[in-house]
């Protein structure tokens, strides 16, 4: 039963993590300074799929499920066992890849806008 619960949260956390990769621009909107988090998991995820570098959640995640009685995430890992085929037609994976660095680059510009209108706002004291 504990395996089964940190198979669970792992997964939670996973999902969690994802969704910040994806958003987490928009919420510097709000909180300007959080945007260097989002750097690294921007980074971060983008290398697990263009190198294929492994990721520790997936990892923590297949050791608990295998001590659950469980079968492992396939080789594929998280994104495909979870998301591609299930949340979107596996032929949409080309777009959606798209539309997340495109969620991101918005975020980011829209950043950079916020920031300047701030900077244009602020009084500045007399010379």
């Amino acid at each position: 039963m504990p395996y089964q619960l940190l198979v669970d949260v792992t997964a939670a956390v996973h999902f969690a993590f994802v969704a910040y990769v994806v958003v987490g621009g928009f919420i510097a909107w709000r909180w300007p300074r959080t945007v260097w988090l989002h750097v690294l998991a921007v980074s971060w995820g983008f290398s697990t799929v263009l190198f294929g570098f492994a990721c520790p959640l997936t990892y923590l995640e297949n050791w608990a499920r295998l001590r659950a009685g469980d079968a492992g995430l396939p080789s594929s890992g998280f994104i495909d066992h979870y998301l591609t085929g299930v949340i979107y037609p596996e032929s949409a994976l080309g777009l959606v890849r798209v539309l997340v660095v495109a969620c991101i680059v918005l975020s980011w510009a829209g950043l950079i806008w916020l920031t300047r209108q701030r900077g244009h706002h602020r009084v500045r004291p007399s010379t």
